[in-house]
């Protein structure tokens, strides 16, 4: 059963992690080029869905930790500190989804094809936090392969 769970669990942040960090990170660069093209449909129709890849896949991704907690009970590795660190990240991560990247992704797509002044989100501080989220979950990913203490000898 460990093995299934396992799987399902590294199935799960592939097929919607992966996207999540993809389709965020682009959507900074293409909502820039909506906003300088604003009678270009093109740009704001792509940075709509590049949102809704990243609002939908969000609520796959919560397949992600409930997978890896089974597994880690049946491994029996619930208080090992690498898992500790690794939920703590991934908690983090989730934060800065829910509560900054999503957000701030509809507060610029309510603002198109023009900016009001002071109301919409910088492109450039969504991108710093995209980049923060993409990194915590590439620490996630080292630290679930190199599972410090595991005695797996890798």
């Amino acid at each position: 059963m460990t093995k299934l769970l396992l799987s399902l669990h590294v199935l799960a942040a592939i097929i919607a992690i992966g996207p999540v960090t993809v389709a965020a990170s682009m959507f900074p660069a293409t909502a820039r080029r909506a906003f300088a093209a604003p009678t270009d449909t093109y740009h704001l129709a792509t940075a709509r869905t590049l949102h809704r890849i990243c609002r939908v896949y969000a609520m796959i991704g919560l397949a992600v930790p409930v997978f890896g907690l089974a597994t880690a009970a049946g491994l029996g590795v619930l208080t090992d500190m690498w898992l500790t660190v690794s939920i703590a990240l991934t908690g983090v991560a989730a934060g800065i989804l829910a509560l900054v990247i999503l957000p701030d992704q509809s507060r610029i797509l309510a603002a198109m094809p023009r900016p009001a002044a002071q109301s919409v989100p910088s492109t450039a501080q969504l991108a710093m936090f995209t980049g923060t989220f993409n990194l915590l979950w590439a620490a996630v990913t080292v630290l679930m392969i190199l599972r410090p203490g595991s005695t797996t000898g890798a």
